[in-house]
């Protein structure tokens, strides 16, 4: 029994032996092993595309008789059109970018009986290792596929428009040649006239702000039978994808949006006036770069007179008080080609959401807004003692005091320089049980400065005014406390009618000369 097996496991033996060192046998026809098939295949080889791989040809027992990797390039050629050896012609069709083949050629497909010098002799069978890199044709157009559009595009990029756009740029088969991001900084240019390669200039037309594209472009609207000389080469297909952040035309003009008006607005801003007014500044992509907010106090400056950037000094005429608007400034009425060398870059299209608190012009006076009692005896005067209650604010609203807090009239005399100028002038005229509406000028209120913690400089301010009481001339027994030196020769200067008595009527006709 156990010399039976031997028997028949021996043959079987030297069959195997046999078959392991037995001469290859002949092909009929080319024959695929497929090593590596990529997850995605955007695009396959058909006949009369042109190619670039890498590969690595060997006889059948694994004996390399040439590589594109030890040239260095990859092989490029168009396919079907003769320039291969018929099983190669016939074998690259159908493969995918990414893919990899082991390809076994028969010799009459090949080099058949002549071979090809000392290289390949007669009847060779032949293996070429093939790794696919990238295919296009002549045919082809740039390829424009759209991933991320925003909801709102109100304008798309036309042909001498000037965008900055980040992007990463790899050949077709996924290797980086070049990234803005890497280099912190946009990629800024006209479109459409030249500046770009040709596949670029039209893959960015039509693009919306804040859209996400991929723009696939083969060599001959990329960089050529060439490459850049460098990470591009040769009859390279090139795949950007890119985001674009700004756009804008020399040709464009600042753009207003009013976000909420006020209910009233008697006034509106003019050249010359001085604007009080708070802001959040960012890049058209919605980069935030600068805040009044941030500062805990308004941006104050003249308008139409060269102040602020000249898109600022334009889209502040027209304001209401308590406006809010954004104004859109392209870079040639704002910070230019160089921009501010920090928080924006040059050639940024700037956004400002900008609101109104306060402004006036230097010409301005108090405005007044009476209402008068049935009855009106008499007008206050300088020199008049007053009492009035008053609210307080600034044009924006906010508090700033009231003779509420305290429970009391506040009491002046008029012209004596105990209130602010505009308050004086507001005063003038009124009759006890009259309520005004004054809006006063900071230069006949606080000023520039201000007071420190209450009242901002350069505010507008408002006081809702009742006049309580008044007595004309000054009230019995008042005292005056001069800050200077009274004269020697007081009671003559005053005793007008030299009488040896100083009545009210003359005090009254002394101090304004005083004060004056």
């Amino acid at each position: 029994m156990i010399r039976l097996l031997v028997q028949m496991i021996l043959p079987a033996i030297l069959v195997t032996f046999v078959a392991c060192n037995a001469p290859p046998v002949p092909l009929d026809d080319i024959v695929i092993e497929k090593t590596f098939t990529p997850e995605r295949c955007d695009r396959m080889v058909k006949s009369g595309d042109f190619v670039r791989y890498h590969y690595i040809g060997m006889f059948p027992d694994g004996k390399k008789f040439d590589s594109s990797y030890d040239r260095g390039t990859t092989y490029n050629v168009f396919v079907g059109r003769k320039q291969l050896i018929a099983g190669m012609d016939k074998a690259l069709v159908g493969m995918c970018v990414n893919e990899r083949w082991m390809i076994k050629i028969p010799p009459q497909l090949a080099y058949g009986k002549d071979g090809y010098g000392d290289i390949i002799p007669p009847d060779s069978i032949l293996h070429f290792d093939v790794l696919m890199l990238d295919i296009w044709n002549t045919e082809d157009k740039v390829q424009i596929k759209t991933y991320h559009k925003p909801e709102s595009c109100v304008r798309t990029v036309q042909v001498s428009d000037y965008v900055r756009y980040h992007y990463n740029g790899t050949l077709l088969n996924g290797t980086l040649f070049d990234s803005s991001h890497t280099r912190l900084r946009t990629y800024d240019t006209y479109v459409g006239i030249g500046w770009l390669i040709a596949g670029m200039d039209q893959g960015l037309l039509g693009m919306c702000l804040g859209e996400k594209r991929i723009i696939t472009m083969p060599p001959f609207l990329g960089y050529g039978e060439n490459g850049d000389g460098s990470d591009i080469p040769g009859q390279a297909s090139l795949v950007f994808d890119v985001i674009l952040l700004d756009l804008h035309n020399p040709k464009d003009e600042i753009t207003v949006e009013v976000q909420s008006l006020p209910d009233h607005c008697p006034r509106k801003s003019e050249v010359g006036d001085f604007v009080r007014y708070h802001y959040n500044g960012s890049l058209l992509d919605g980069t935030f770069f600068d805040s009044s907010y941030s500062r805990n106090r308004t941006y104050d400056t003249y308008i139409g007179k060269g102040y602020v950037i000249a898109g600022m000094d334009q889209g502040l005429l027209g304001v209401c008080v308590g406006e809010r608007r954004r104004i859109v400034i392209p870079p040639h009425l704002a910070y230019g080609e160089e921009g501010t060398g920090t928080k924006i870059p040059g050639s940024a299209v700037l956004v400002f959401d900008v609101h109104i608190i306060d402004f006036h012009n230097p010409s301005d006076i108090v405005e007044i807004t009476s209402v008068k009692p049935e009855k009106c005896i008499y007008n206050a005067k300088r020199g008049d003692f007053v009492k009035y209650h008053y609210n307080a604010t600034l044009m924006d609203g906010t508090y700033i005091g009231s003779t509420q807090t305290f429970g009391k009239t506040y009491d002046v005399v008029l012209g004596a320089g105990q209130v602010v100028i505009g308050m004086e002038q507001g005063l003038i005229g009124m009759c006890v049980g009259e309520k005004r509406r004054l809006v006063i000028p900071p230069h006949l209120g606080y000023g520039e400065r201000g007071v420190d913690g209450e009242v901002p400089g350069s505010a507008v301010l408002v006081f809702d005014v009742e006049l309580v009481d008044l007595e004309e001339g000054l009230p019995e027994g008042y005292m005056f406390v001069w800050n200077s030196d009274v004269t020697p020769n007081l009671f003559s200067e005053m005793d007008k009618n030299k009488d040896a008595q100083v009545d009210t009527t003359e005090v009254y006709c002394f101090i304004p000369r005083v004060l004056a």
